[in-house]
């Protein structure tokens, strides 16, 4: 299983039921973060920003954080929640699978 099906085997998914950004740090192994964003879903993350990109960002050394929301933005279109639901409606199981394999390429 890659790191994108593990993020989405979580999200929304009995038994677990994780938050986007619950579901991005729970596939790249950092289940630490799990109670520290369990806040982040559905547009809660701080300052709006997608929670699925937020818990990314978590997970990613800080030298590659302006990498992955570029790559994120020039993928999506978008960092916050509200735009990427706003314009084209974007589904939250492709920014989940975007920020999980975006995270996990950024750490190798």
């Amino acid at each position: 299983m890659n790191v994108e099906e593990k993020a989405l085997s979580t999200f929304r998914t009995e038994p677990w039921r994780h938050n986007c950004a619950q579901a991005v740090c729970a596939a790249l192994g950092r289940e630490d973060l799990l109670e520290a964003v369990s806040a982040c879903g559905t547009g809660r993350a701080p300052d709006g920003v997608c929670g699925a990109l937020y818990g990314a960002l978590l997970c990613t050394p800080v030298q590659s954080r302006e990498e992955l929301k570029r790559r994120f933005v020039e993928k999506l279109g978008y960092s916050h929640c509200r735009e990427l639901k706003k314009e084209g409606c974007v589904p939250c199981r492709d920014c989940v699978a975007s920020a999980a394999f975006m995270a996990f390429d950024l750490q190798e």
